[in-house]
């Protein structure tokens, strides 16, 4: 239910509180997800997460460079020219694309409302020059590239743009983020071991999809060591629970401090049962 809810917090909670982690929560763009996938000639798959892997992101300024840098700075100092010594092959970032989708994709990217203006104004091949960084787990810069954007404005009012860039050692393989699915399955307490790896496994070739998480409601050391080697992330069962609309005063857990209290300040709890309910 909370996969099919796709809240957007749980979704992230399952890739970065996941042990081990798929990913750092500032490398995470859009996410969704997906629940009950068919599987050819087997159990269908519990769930997809889908989210966009942040690789790249636009520079607030120059990156500084060992000398310093005349009017033409494109190429006017050989650190400079070092930076971007190679030249990747062109691209296309939008075809045919109306207006306001183009606009939306640049703000989506990073480009502030005057940087776009500049971009859709472009004469016939004119380019935008921009300085962007590959980041790391803390979404901190680490290699800078130059990325040369043009737009092609077409009669129906469409238009298409373009990059290539000029770096360094690394070359970028992408705009700004890469889409990735990680499976999710849930284990079945009565489900050991073996029958639970297998039918991940089979599962992960079927779909195609590498990166898995489980969630558990308990595991062995044993366990959790032989399912991350085999490269299978482990997620809490109780954390997939969403918080509900809550009521101390009218709660029957009686073993919470807060039990039938009137004047709790808790609005949404996870383990809120109404009088008369079961566990």
């Amino acid at each position: 239910m909370a996969l099919a809810i796709a809240d957007t917090t749980l979704l992230t909670a399952l890739l970065t509180h996941c042990f081990p982690p798929i990913t750092q929560p500032a490398l995470i763009g859009g996410i969704t997800s997906e629940v009950g996938i068919p599987v050819k000639d087997q159990p269908s798959a519990d769930g997809i997460v889908q989210y966009e892997a942040i690789r790249y992101v636009l520079a607030e300024s120059r990156p500084h460079l060992d000398v310093p840098l005349a009017a033409n700075w494109t190429r006017d100092s050989k650190e400079l020219a070092r930076l971007t010594q190679h030249e990747s092959e062109m691209r296309t970032l939008a075809q045919n694309l109306p207006l306001a989708p183009a606009i939306a994709l640049l703000h989506k990217a990073g480009f502030q409302q005057d940087q776009i203006q500049d971009i859709l104004r472009l004469p016939h091949y004119a380019w935008h020059k921009s300085w962007w960084y590959g980041v790391d787990a803390e979404r901190q810069g680490t290699f800078p590239f130059l990325r040369c954007l043009r737009t092609f404005h077409y009669p129906d009012g469409t238009l298409t743009l373009q990059y290539k860039d000029f770096f360094d050692q690394e070359k970028p393989n992408c705009f700004t983020s890469l889409p990735q699915k990680v499976l999710i399955a849930i284990r079945d307490p009565q489900q050991g071991f073996a029958e639970t790896l297998q039918q991940v496994n089979r599962q992960r070739e079927a779909l195609g999809i590498a990166a898995a998480v489980l969630v558990c409601a308990t595991a062995s050391e044993l366990e959790i060591q032989a399912f991350t080697r085999q490269s299978i992330s482990l997620y809490p069962a109780t954390e997939t629970i969403l918080p509900i609309q809550a009521n101390c005063e009218r709660c029957d857990r009686a073993d919470c401090p807060l039990n039938h209290q009137a004047d709790s300040p808790v609005i949404m709890c996870r383990n809120f049962l109404l009088n008369g309910e079961f566990v």
